[in-house]
C-alpha cells in the first residue's frame, strides 16, 4: 500500500457520527406518551429579537410521567413561550398558572402512534441520506487521488473502507429507528 495517500477516515467518521447524533436529537423530540423535557428542545421562541430555545427562557421540569412544566423567568415571555408550544405541532395544549406553563401529555391513540412512526422513518431517511452524502464525498476524494498518485489497488482498498463504514452507520440508523418505533407503539 502506498505511504503517500491516507484518506481522512476520522473526518468521515465524525460526520457520520454527526448524522447519528442529529437523528437521536430528532427522535428525542418525538412524543411517546411519556413526559420528557427533551421534547421541547426543537421549539424556538421569538425572544428579545432572536429565536431562543425554551430551556434558555425558563426551567423545564417533569414532575410526573404525564406532565412537563416550564417556569418562565421573565413574565413578559410567558405568552410567547405558550404560543410557540401551541404552534410547534406537538399536539399539546399548554395551561397557564402565573409564570408556570403546564403541559399535560395526553395518551396517544393508535392513529397518532402510526403517524409518529412515519415521522420517525422520515427522520431516519434524512440520516441515511446524510451518511450517503459523506460516503460520496469520501469516494470523490479517492477518485481525485487516483488521478494523481493513488494506485488502482489502493483505491479499491479505500473504497472498501468507506463502504464498510457507511454500511455500519446505515445499520446503526436502522437499529435506532426500530428501537424508536417499538417505543412509540408500546402502549
Amino acid at each position: 500500500m502506498s505511504d503517500e495517500y491516507e484518506l481522512d477516515t476520522d473526518d468521515l467518521t465524525r460526520r457520520m457520527e454527526g448524522a447519528i447524533g442529529a437523528l437521536r436529537t430528532e427522535f428525542a423530540s418525538l412524543r411517546t406518551g411519556r413526559a420528557s423535557g427533551t421534547m421541547l428542545e426543537p421549539i424556538q421562541v421569538d425572544a428579545y429579537g432572536q429565536m431562543t430555545p425554551i430551556n434558555q427562557l425558563g426551567t423545564v421540569n417533569v414532575p410526573e410521567s404525564r406532565m412537563v412544566t416550564i417556569n418562565v423567568w421573565d413574565k413578559g415571555m410567558v405568552a410567547k413561550v405558550e404560543k410557540a408550544i401551541r404552534e410547534s405541532g406537538l399536539g399539546i395544549n399548554p395551561q397557564l398558572n402565573g409564570t408556570i406553563i403546564m403541559l399535560p401529555i395526553p395518551e396517544l391513540n393508535e392513529e397518532r402512534r402510526r403517524e409518529l412512526t412515519k415521522v420517525a422513518s422520515q427522520y431516519a431517511e434524512h440520516a441515511r441520506v446524510a451518511i450517503r452524502n459523506v460516503r460520496r464525498d469520501g469516494m470523490d476524494q479517492i477518485k481525485k487521488a487516483k488521478g494523481n498518485h493513488l494506485s488502482e489497488d489502493d483505491a479499491k482498498f479505500w473504497e472498501g473502507e468507506v463502504q464498510e463504514m457507511t454500511d455500519k452507520y446505515i445499520k446503526l440508523v436502522d437499529h435506532t429507528l426500530e428501537t424508536k418505533q417499538q417505543e412509540i407503539m408500546q402502549v
